[in-house]
């Protein structure tokens, strides 16, 4: 994602494509990551943005919002084993990371999805492990903090599946025994969505009784990567995400925390993309507000995957290449539309909704390559900007 220095603003609307000269920001406003950072954890704490962890191993990274030109700062490596896809929230002051997926050790012959849990003072800049372990697998799944403290859970992959299939392509050796990998591999991809037995619960984790509980079931089917962005009022809206391994979903919903249950309700769909005949769904999507409106940008996913679940083929993603998207849409409270692109398809990074829009940090892009690139989307319902 090159930058382009005769221009710092990239502004879109729904007629043209344009250039312009003038920005409300000092050129390179937003610093780049040090490294770049894909399948990671991201979390706001006040004014600061933390950002760590995924393929950038143990390292965690903190920006100053208000100082943006500081940079950002290594703090504290992780205590854990270097960990992809955890879930990540705030609660009194502290970071906690759930989950995630990883090996255990150096020689471990295979990953799993690990049960820690970890807390970061962001004052002390110190990490602990917590003295508890998730009730579920985690990784893929989101958190969300609420006002008195408690952390919400919403989805992630099941822990006894995922490990053992892991553990069997490990002792697989896919050229001396072609058969069975492959049969191996189209047994665990070609189960339907309900086969997965991912966390259909809504769970509450409070840091200060260092419990667990439910908040009641999922009515959907439970999704892993989803886009999440917090509304106020212990509310949220979840946002497409995997329904199972290489099978996304359009579906949009609200989850409303009240006391020790959560309702759900359904919202519009993400609408079909320009550039494709119907809306696959994402995951893996960057999410935020912009000027009180919701916006998802990005993603992955594999054109003709809900086809082929439509027509009963549940290995959906057999034989499709996985896209990376760089639609951005917005969402009024009522309907959803496409409003701009991203400089390129990217996804699985941190995004946090800022003063001005939403603030897209790393990523993966179409190359596997985990991007450090930082830049800011501006949507004021008529026109997209997009400033470095």
């Amino acid at each position: 994602m090159s930058r382009n220095p005769m221009s710092k603003v990239l502004v879109m609307t729904a007629a043209a494509i344009f250039l312009s000269s003038g920005t409300a920001m000092a050129a390179d406003a937003w610093p780049d990551l040090p490294v770049g950072i894909k399948n990671g954890v991201a979390v706001r704490v006040g004014d600061t943005a933390y950002v760590g962890l995924g393929s950038a191993g143990t390292d965690f990274y903190a920006l100053d919002l208000t100082n943006p030109a500081s940079g950002w700062a290594k703090r504290a490596a992780f205590a854990g084993p270097a960990t992809n896809g955890a879930a990540a929230a705030v609660s009194g002051g502290r970071v906690f990371i759930f989950s995630g997926n990883g090996k255990a050790s150096a020689d471990a012959k295979s990953p799993v999805i690990f049960d820690t849990v970890y807390s970061y003072d962001t004052t002390a800049d110190v990490w602990a492990k917590v003295e508890t372990v998730t009730p579920v697998g985690l990784s893929g799944a989101r958190a969300l903090s609420l006002k008195d403290g408690r952390i919400a859970i919403v989805g992630g992959y099941n822990k006894e599946l995922f490990d053992r299939y892991l553990a069997d392509v490990a002792a697989t050796d896919k050229d001396k025994n072609p058969e069975g990998y492959k049969k191996l591999v189209d047994g665990y991809m070609g189960m339907k969505p309900t086969d997965y037995r991912w966390n259909a619960k809504v769970l509450s984790y409070d840091p200060g009784a260092n419990s667990w509980s439910s908040l009641g079931d999922n009515p959907f089917l439970p999704n892993c990567d989803p886009a999440v962005v917090a509304l106020g009022g212990d509310a949220f809206t979840v946002i497409s995400g995997e329904i199972k391994p290489g099978l996304r979903t359009p579906e949009v919903k609200q989850v409303k925390v009240d006391g020790h249950s959560a309702s759900w309700q359904k919202l519009a769909d993400l609408p079909r993309p320009v550039a494709n005949s119907r809306q696959e769904g994402v995951a893996g999507a960057f999410a935020g507000k912009a000027d009180g409106i919701v916006l998802i940008a990005g993603g992955g996913n594999f054109v003709g995957a809900q086809a082929n679940a439509d027509a009963g083929k549940w290995f959906a993603h057999e034989g499709l290449k996985k896209g990376w998207r760089d639609e951005i849409y917005a969402f009024d409270g009522k309907a959803w539309q496409e409003v701009g692109k991203l400089p390129t398809g990217l996804g699985y990074g941190a995004s946090f909704s800022v003063p001005g829009g939403m603030l897209v940090v790393g990523g993966e892009d179409s190359e596997a390559r985990a991007r450090n690139e930082v830049f800011l989307i501006k949507w004021d319902g008529r026109a997209l900007s997009i400033e470095n």
